[in-house]
Parts: structure tokens; sequence; C-alpha cells
């Protein structure tokens, strides 16, 4: 390229992006470009529009890099600088690409096409060419040069015999040329053309431009081929230019329009603008609909405004996190009533919702990987999380609870990871709750750089407070709510879109006299479509997938079948298993039959196996309260007149082999004072979660397209124990969990916390504590339709 003083703003769209990706890097990139770059005055930029830049990573689509060249492009930077600072920095991917690919290429968009004309009519031969540095065109006849024609269009008017012939076009730029494909042109007498001729399209010399064949609504499902077709009679020959919902399609200039591989981010109204020098016209405005479903073009219906019911999902499911027993941090409360509240109402939406609890760092990446594998096209995923957390430049962090005090990225799960990995299975509909602070950590300086993200636009993020903040609790008794969810659970179950139903749990956090100027929720959307969590659920054209889905989720949902143990001295105690969490489960013993001749007994578990968590002193109680469950009824149980006691078995993800204990009978005989002891020792599997062996490292990804379906049974959940007993899932052993009870191990002594080094700084306002009683948010247990007053704590209980 001879002329390199052409500004960045000539690089076409695709180019600049793919400079911007290949700039999205720590080691070399786009920071250290910007540093290159600062040293003519003109292009030193602020600490904030350096900030700007970093941010872009938070946006579904967006790149530093990219942002950083169109900072360039305002202020005039030359190609030729460019490529100097890229030297300078030895970015030799980026400089090797602008050397080759962009400062020596020429591209043609479009072909001169042959024609069929009346002598005397016009004929217009078309090249267009893109390149970075301005082009010059030649014509040709044959070998011959066309005299005084240097532009893209070569306009034959009238057409005579004389110019009939082959033509071609040469498009250059300095010493770099390329040739344009051969156009015939060809005279046709006007009134006795054949059926193909172009002298068919208007017999006489006259221009005209006539719509033929209108494009057609469609209803297509997402992976299929887009097909739209707009016929034209045109003289001169007609040029065509598509249009999505009213915004030009780049490189979309042909009659036919062809999509492979659709997306939900190609629903919309097309339309096609068809001209010619004398002439221009539009064609019908047409829906096409992209969703889960196929319909026949005879059976499709233009979707109606105010529809409440327009899309469907193929499934829904929801994974949900609460972290609370942080091991070097704060201890929270309120995510266990959170997610107990969340769970029961995904539930009533038809939602498959995966609940879990204080999670290490590589059972929370396990249980992400499991949750990938129960998405598939068109599936509704949504993923909560309550606890604590951070954001740095844009990335979102979720912090587990064996994350060290001085914490970085590497020990935290990333969320725009996880939204990458969520994309690629082609999702309907990507839904992210975070209920957590957003307080910067200033000792983690790294930005991770994520892939590059699908546009799918239907991502929604709803961040519980904004950047730089905190998330703060609600206490009331021993239960806790985070503000978040007490205004989330109240609009939840109204038939709107995602993005609206967010929209007013922020107006009325807005509201709320004791959140105003503390806490405010955060909406981040590109969702274009009218999806509502309350969507119908239509089965998808390929069962086998869906059957699959269903039977992995089914694997963290088996509880133990209720089984009866009959002892020597006659007694026979009834053992029943209820699912609080997927990874929490209740024990509950009770007497059935009791021989005349023993006077008291009772039936008592111990000795469990190694890995869940048993509170022995919350064991074997005769109230669900006295046994750590808060939130669980006698009423969620089978009412029961004997008397029983209670076992609450937490952390079953930990369980590495079959959980077992011993089941032991203390009684009493009416003539004896001895206490006589008989033990059986039980073992019922692997109950709920702990079938997922959560505690196993699964293999690090490189790409989400890894998580293909069919992986699903390579998946360490299924076990080689599990495989042979599939055949034994029943309705009656899957836990529906419907009740969603919750986690709890009892008062507990919150650690000091001034020696930790690494935690983003969390605090509570001193007005919070001094405030009058507060307005009256509904707490749980929701046995009462009674509004409860709540209070912050006056531990800095922020998430």
């Amino acid at each position: 390229m001879e002329d390199k003083n052409l500004g960045v703003e000539t690089l076409n769209e695709a180019v600049l992006n793919r400079l911007g990706y290949m700039l999205d890097n720590l080691e070399c990139g786009w920071k250290q470009l910007a540093k290159a770059v600062a040293e003519q005055p003109q292009f030193c930029y602020s600490d904030k529009e350096l900030t700007d830049c970093s941010l872009k990573v938070l946006s579904p689509h967006g790149s530093p890099g990219r942002y950083l060249l169109a900072l360039l492009a305002d202020r005039g930077c030359t190609l030729a600088f460019l490529l100097q600072c890229l030297k300078k920095i030895e970015h030799r991917e980026a400089v090797g690409f602008l050397n080759t690919h962009v400062m020596g290429q020429i591209d043609i968009t479009m072909q001169p096409q042959s024609q069929r004309a009346p002598e005397g009519s016009p004929v217009v031969l078309s090249c267009r060419a893109v390149g970075p540095v301005e082009l010059t065109y030649q014509w040709f006849k044959g070998k011959d040069e066309v005299p005084g024609v240097n532009g893209p269009e070569l306009v034959l008017n009238p057409v005579s015999a004389a110019q009939q012939g082959a033509y071609i076009c040469r498009i250059s730029s300095g010493d770099k040329y390329v040739f344009s494909n051969w156009a015939h042109v060809r005279l046709v007498r006007s009134g006795g053309a054949n059926a193909g001729s172009s002298s068919g399209y208007f017999p006489s010399s006259t221009s005209g431009l006539n719509i033929i064949q209108q494009p057609r609504p469609q209803a297509l499902m997402e992976g299929d081929t887009l097909y739209l077709e707009c016929a034209v009679q045109a003289n001169p020959p007609p040029k065509f230019q598509w249009y999505l919902n009213k915004q030009p399609m780049p490189n979309c200039t042909r009659s036919i329009l062809k999509i492979p591989c659709i997306t939900t981010a190609d629903r919309g109204i097309y339309s096609c603008k068809i001209y010619n020098l004398y002439h221009e016209a539009w064609s019908d405005q047409v829906q096409v609909n992209i969703g889960p479903g196929s319909f026949s073009d005879d059976s499709w219906e233009a979707p109606k405004v105010g529809k409440q019911d327009l899309f469907n999902s193929t499934d829904k499911v929801a994974l949900l996190i609460g972290n609370m027993n942080y091991l070097h941090h704060q201890q929270l409360r309120a995510p266990m009533a959170d997610v107990h509240e969340l769970t029961n109402l995904l539930r009533q939406l038809d939602f498959k919702v995966v609940s879990l609890l204080n999670l290490n760092w590589q059972e929370m990446h396990s249980a992400v990987t499991e949750f990938l594998l129960l998405l598939d096209r068109g599936v509704y995923g949504l993923l909560y999380f309550a606890g604590h957390g951070y954001e740095n430049y844009g990335n979102s962090f979720m912090v587990p609870i064996d994350a060290p005090a001085s914490y970085t990225f590497k020990h935290c799960l990333w969320v725009q990871d996880v939204l990458q990995r969520m994309q690629a299975r082609q999702t309907g509909l990507n839904v992210f709750l975070l209920d957590m602070c957003r307080k910067r950590n200033p000792n983690d300086e790294s930005i991770p750089q994520p892939g590059p993200l699908r546009v799918t636009a239907n991502i929604v993020f709803g961040y519980a407070t904004c950047v730089d903040a905190e998330a703060f609790e609600v206490n009331k008794d021993d239960l806790s709510n985070g503000i978040f969810m007490s205004f989330l659970k109240k609009r939840l179950m109204e038939p709107e879109k995602v993005s609206v139903i967010l929209d007013k749990v922020a107006e009325d956090m807005g509201r709320c006299e004791i959140t105003r100027g503390r806490q405010a929720l955060e909406l981040r959307s590109n969702l274009s479509e009218r999806r509502a969590l309350t969507d119908s659920i239509q089965a998808p054209a390929c069962q086998v997938a869906a059957s699959t889905r269903n039977l992995q989720w089914a694997i963290a949902h088996v509880i133990p079948e209720s089984r009866c143990l009959q002892f020597e001295c006659g007694v026979k105690v009834q053992l029943g298993f209820a699912a609080e969490f997927s990874n929490i489960m209740i024990i509950y013993t009770r007497i059935l039959e009791t021989p005349k001749d023993i006077l008291t007994c009772s039936a008592q578990l111990s000795d469990f196996t190694e890995g869940p968590e048993v509170d022995l002193k919350h064991s074997n109680q005769e109230s669900l309260l006295e046994a750590g469950s808060l939130l669980l009824s006698m009423d969620d149980l089978l009412s029961l007149e004997q008397p029983q006691l209670f076992t609450r078995i937490s952390a079953l993800q930990r369980l590495k082999k079959e959980l077992s204990f011993t089941v032991c009978l203390h009684y009493k005989y009416t003539n004896l004072d001895e206490e006589l002891l008989e033990e059986q020792r039980v073992s019922v599997g692997k109950p709920l979660v702990s079938k997922l062996n959560l505690h196993e490292p699964r293999p690090s990804h490189t790409s989400s397209s890894e998580l293909q379906m069919s992986s699903i049974m390579e998946s360490s959940s299924f076990s080689e124990s599990f495989r042979a007993n599939l055949s034994d899932l029943s309705p009656s052993s899957i836990g529906s969990a419907s009740t969603s009870w919750s986690y709890y191990q009892g008062s507990m002594e919150s650690p000091t916390f001034s020696s930790l080094k690494n935690e983003p700084e969390e605090t509570i306002c001193p007005e919070f504590l001094e405030s009058e009683e507060p307005p009256s948010i509904k707490s749980l247990p929701s046995t009462s339709s009674q509004e409860l007053p709540f209070k912050f704590s006056n531990l800095p209980n922020s998430l």
C-alpha cells in the first residue's frame, strides 16, 4: 500500500472487529496500544475514557480493543501511525493482519451481471469493491479500455448494436488490482423476446420497475435457514438492499436473502428496497418469527401486539446458589431465605430448579457444568446467586465459601464466562440474578478477557445493587431476606417481559424510603423479544434431548424411599426422607409398632458416612425447628400421630460414597430399669445432588461448544452405581422440593474480620441503625398475609 495516510475510519466493520478481538488480551493488547499512541498528544486519553474502554467487557458483544480503535478513528489516527504503534508493542499478529489482509486486499462486493435489453434502452453495469484506501475503477470491453469511465458503474444509454459484447472491470489501489467477472450485454428484439429474456420485462424501450413476488412471513426454529425472496421486473436492472427492523443489513444486496443458522437476534420485520437509475420501490414488510417451534406458512399468523403468550420455551431450568457459611469472611443470613423464596416461585412457573447452599470453589464450578448440561436450544436458563461478590472493570465474580482471606478472580466464579458457555447451548433466554455486592476488589488488578459472545439478544442481568455498591439484608428474628429478594418476590409471577419486571422492581426499591440512595437495582439487558418467565413450555421436536434433560435433572432430586426396620425386640421403626434443598435432606424416625411389655422406646441416628455435615447437637430432635429447619413446617410432612425425631443432613454434595448411618433403638421393658440398645446399619445410596459428584473436578473447558447434550451420558453424574438403578426411578422417589425448604445451622458467632486483607470494603451507613421503623416488608415464613416489620441488622451484613 503506497498511501498510508488514510485514517483508521476507512477500515470496514469486519476488519475493525477482527483487530479489536486481537487487542483484547492482557499481555499485548489495547492497554499497551493506548500507552504507545499516547506519545502523540492528540491520542492521550483520560482515565475515564480508559475506564469506559475496560467496561466494554460487560456488554454482551463489547470489546475494549474495538472501542479503543473507535476512539483513535474519532481523533484522526492514520493507518501508518497505527501500524507503527502495533510494531512498537510487538503485536505481531495484528501487524501481519494489517499488512497482509487489509492494506493489500481488495474485496469485490458486487459483481456486474449479464444483461439482455432492447436496442435504445439504458443498460447499467455495476461493480463495487471495498478496501482501506481509495479505489479506482477501469472498465474494459474485451481487451479494450472503455474511455471516460472510471467509476463503479458503466452506463450505456442508449445501448446500441455496437455496444454488444463482454465487459469486465478492473479495481486497483496502487500496484494492487483485481478483476471482476465477465458480464455480457446482448440486444433483443422489442417484440419477440423469449420468456427468459429481459425484453419480457417491458415491451418497449421505456424504463420501469415492478415487484412480481413479495417476501413472505415465516416462523422458524433457531438453527434453521431463513430464505426470503423479492422478484422484480426492472429496466435498467435493479439493485437490492434488505432491511431488518428498518435498519439496512450489511452485504444483503441481492434479490434473495439467505441467513443460515438463524438465532433469536434475526427475529423482526424484514423489507427490501429495490431501485435503479430512475425508480425506487419497497417490498411488503414481513414478520419473521424465530422460536423453538416451527409452523407451515399456511398456519403462520403475524404476532399481535399485546399478545400475552407469544413465545414458548422448550424447557425451563434454574440453578440457585446461596452461600452463607464463609470460612474466612463475614457470614451471611439472607441466602437461606432468598433461595427458599425463589425456588418456590420458580417451581410454580414450571422451572426445573436445582437449589444449593454453601458451595466451595470446586462445587460451584461443577454445579455450573451440570447446569449447562440441562440447557439446550430454546430452553430458558436462569442463574441466581446470593452471597459475597465483587466486580472489577465490568467483570462480576461470585465468591465461594472457601475463598481465602486475600482472594482474586482465580478463587471465584466468573459470571461472564458462565454467560458465554450458556450462549453456546443456544438457549432461548439467559437470565442472571446476582444478589451480591459489587464493590471493587482493590487487590485484584487482573482483567480476564472473555471470548467473543454470540449476538443472541436474549440476555438479562439483574444486579441487586449498582456498580461499586453494597447489597443489604433484611432481618426478622432468625430469618433474613435480601433487600433485592424482598421486592423481587412480589413481581416475579407477573406475565411480563423479564426486563419489564426488573424495571418495576427497581421502581419499587426506589420508592422505599429505607433503600432510597443506599441500594438501587441495576438492569442490563439486550432482550429484543417479549420473553417472560411465565411463558409456557412447548415440547421440542427432539424428544430424545428432552428425555435426557429430564433424566439429568431427576438424578439430582432422587430421595430414598421410606422404609421400615424390624428389630428383634419386636419394635417396628419407620425411616422417612424429605428434601429441603438439592443438597439438604431431613431424615425422620417414628415408632410404628411397640410390644406391650416395652414401656418406652426411641429410634436415633448416629455414625453417618464421612462427608456431609450433621450437627450432632441438633440431631434426633423432636421438632423441625430444634433440628435446625426454620422454614420447614410439620404440615410439609405427613401428619403423624406418633412421636418423631428429626435429623438434618446438609452438604450432600460432599458425599463420596453411599450414605449410611446407624439406627439405634433405645428401649425399656416395664419390669426393668435398665435401658437396652439394638442397632441396625442402614445404607440409602447417594441421595439428591450427591449423585452428581460435585466434589470431583470437571475437565477444563476450552470452548463452550464442547458441552454437547451427548456428553450428559459421559458426565460424572451418571456413575456406574446409578446406571444400574435407573430403572428404579419413580415419581415417588424424586423429591419435588416444591416446599423449597431452607438451610440453617443454628446460631453461630461471627468471626472478627478486621484481619482480612483482601475483602472488598463492605460497611453499613450509621443512619440505618438510627432510622425510625421502616415500611413493612413481608418476611418468612409466609404463613400469614400480615406484613411484618423488618430492620437492617446491626452487623454489616452486606452481601
